[in-house]
């Protein structure tokens, strides 16, 4: 008898596997990225708006005005205040695949979560899933632990109020070390309410609610100060726009979906942009504006809602181009359509907004031409600095490479993935291009100290050659969308220079590619400061406090290493430090800060302000010196 081949291909090899098991071994495929919720797409985040998702279908079919959340360490709790799910079906609902009331489009017409997955993910990768229905005066509970039915309580009598209340507790398996960071949670909270003009929703004590929709947004959003106009607001049947210029670089878009945000866009998006200029051109009469002068800093808001939406995933970050209209026109024509008369109406009805737009698009041309020279020259000087060879150490595969013949699911997945490493020297870049994973993080290595920036014109990235060479490794010199990395990591030293350096580059994004910043993509990369080990562990530390606890638990006086530098921690252990369990620190815009304001704070000249903080807390921290002495 022949011996069993582990290659061969069988009936044995063939596996059914249930809902559950099949979440749990692929969650990719239903929630994305896991993460430790340092990034506001990780996992952990998405089981929230999953469950909150059901909240707000019921609340546009005209049940319930208010979503309670509450966090507990990590333990979550929602509770809304809709018609609850029917008692019978309680179980099902949450536990068997494709059930659900919304595959009825009567029921749900223009809901985002159509296939049932939704809660049934988050049962499967809870450790503990809670769900009750309150439906006329009586209640229904079960408990589950990782999708497993572990108690059904009686149906029985109560006195509150209609609706459903889930509570969970990710699985510690699945995601490994994760925390909630509030801004993330804000942000997804305050999107809700912006869709939902009305909808009140109290997080942790704190009430969340607007009264004029994507208006809010972009007040919300925007400086009153550098706005060039006042916000544009247009609603229509299933579509809503908020539209306003800036002084700063970049556009900046908001889309939804049927009230999800799709933070990648889609076709939704790509029609807005493209009936904009239309719409622009053809009020001026100006055939000859170039689109990029239209859209320069933009900043805008999309909403819309469709029938039985077609998203690229589980996800539904970004819409796909299958759009149901009943009867309809397509995407492209709806929103062309809107556009074209509500926009041309509101800029003949307000010629002060209309020439203020006029003078702000009439100014990026004149920006653009200017520009045009240098930017050959500095392409010019790219290709003879030989970039790849000399600054970046690139890695295989790229958002903007073709597709073709490559699986779909895999390529969403490394673009998720794909990384850039911005370092300090040739020693740590050294180090983390050793360590790297080739497949999707590369390396860009910069030579001392970056140039502040603030304040200075787009000239200076093509005429300062660090910035001309990063603009080209990002592949940003022409638009956010050819960005070849979702992930871009500032990797510098724990000491004064290497801090100084993160601010210098941190200004260098905000002050001329801001939308790579609010749409999440730059981080600080947290690498341990100090090696506590004895002959059988080793414990990095990233402060002192864990340092402390490390020489506690290894005792007998372990031996205790410094890192002065990145350079200093060899490849081998570097390889720890920025693979699955990597540490980062994501740059975020705090709500309500403006751009201006905060560079002007702390990259400006030395203002008063910032001179009367630094004594302020120099004399807190001696307070505190003094005391512990």
């Amino acid at each position: 008898m022949a011996e069993k081949n582990q290659f061969d291909y069988t009936e044995e090899s063939i596996k059914s596997l249930d809902w559950r098991e099949h979440i749990r071994l692929r969650p990719g495929m239903y929630i994305g990225k896991l993460g430790d919720g340092s990034s506001p797409d990780d996992g952990i985040y998405v089981l929230i708006k999953e469950v909150i998702d059901n909240c707000i279908d019921e609340h546009t079919m005209g049940y319930g005005r208010h979503v309670d959340i509450t966090i507990d360490g990590k333990t979550v709790t929602v509770r809304d205040y809709g018609r609850g799910i029917p008692l019978g079906k309680v179980v099902e609902v949450v536990s068997k695949i494709n059930t659900g009331a919304k595959y009825d489009s009567k029921a749900f017409q223009k809901s985002v979560g159509l296939n049932g997955v939704g809660t049934k993910a988050v049962n499967a990768l809870s450790n503990y899933f809670k769900v009750t229905a309150y439906r006329d005066g009586r209640e229904k509970t079960a408990e589950f632990e990782r999708g497993l039915l572990t108690k059904e309580y009686r149906e029985a009598k109560t006195d509150q109020e209609n609706g459903t209340e889930v509570t969970f507790i990710p699985d510690e398996t699945v995601f490994r070390n994760f925390h909630y960071i509030n801004e993330h949670l804000e942000g997804q909270i305050w999107n809700y309410c912006y869709l939902n003009a009305g909808l009140v929703i109290n997080f942790n004590g704190k009430r969340y609610v607007s009264k004029n929709g994507l208006l809010d947004l972009l007040v919300r959003e925007t400086d009153e100060e550098q706005i060039r106009y006042p916000i544009i607001h247009l609603k229509g049947e299933d579509i809503e726009v908020a539209i306003t210029h800036e002084n700063q670089y970049g556009e900046e878009y908001y889309s939804f979906v049927n009230g999800q945000y799709t933070t990648q866009g889609g076709t939704h998006l790509v029609a807005f942009r493209e009936a904009f200029v239309k719409t622009i051109r053809e009020f001026y009469n100006k055939k000859d504006y170039d689109v990029a002068d239209i859209r320069a800093s933009i900043c805008a808001a999309i909403s819309v809602r469709v029938q039985e939406p077609v998203f690229e995933s589980q996800t539904k970050t970004k819409l796909g181009s299958q759009v149901v209209y009943e009867n309809g026109p397509s995407m492209r024509n709806f929103i062309g359509d809107f556009l074209a008369k509500d926009l041309n109406d509101y800029l003949h009805k307000n010629p002060a907004t209309a020439e203020a737009l006029k003078k702000r698009i009439e100014q990026s041309e004149r920006e653009r031409k200017e520009l045009a020279g240098i930017k050959k020259l500095a392409n010019e000087r790219a290709k003879k600095a030989n970039l790849h060879n000399k600054k970046l150490r690139d890695c295989r595969y790229h958002y903007n490479d073709e597709a073709a013949g490559k699986d779909k699911n895999n390529i969403l997945e490394k673009q998720k993935e794909s990384t850039l490493f911005i370092t300090e020297g040739d020693s740590a870049s050294g180090s983390i291009t050793k360590a790297r994973n080739v497949e999707t993080q590369a390396v860009f290595s910069l030579r001392g100290k970056p140039l502040n920036c603030f304040g200075l014109t787009k000239k200076i990235v093509y005429e300062n050659e660090e910035f001309n060479l990063l603009q080209h490794a990002l592949n940003i010199e022409e638009g956010y969308e050819g960005l070849r990395y979702n992930n871009i990591i500032i990797a510098t030293d724990a000491d004064v220079d290497g801090m100084h350096i993160r601010l210098l580059m941190m200004t260098f994004y905000l002050q001329f590619f801001p939308d790579l910043v609010k749409n999440k993509h730059v981080y600080i990369l947290e690498t341990p400061l100090f090696r506590v080990r004895n002959k059988q562990e080793t414990i990095y530390c990233y402060d002192e406090a864990e340092k402390q606890a490390a020489i506690k638990k290894l005792g007998n006086k372990p031996e205790i290493t410094r890192f002065k530098g990145l350079g200093e921690i060899s490849p081998d252990e570097f390889g720890r430090f920025i693979g699955p369990d990597m540490r980062l620190q994501p740059v975020m815009m705090m709500p309500d800060t403006h751009i201006q304001q905060l560079l002007e704070y702390y990259m400006g000249k030395n203002t008063q302000q910032r001179q009367d903080f630094i004594i302020e807390n120099l004399r807190v921290e001696v307070d505190l010196v003094n005391d512990v002495a």
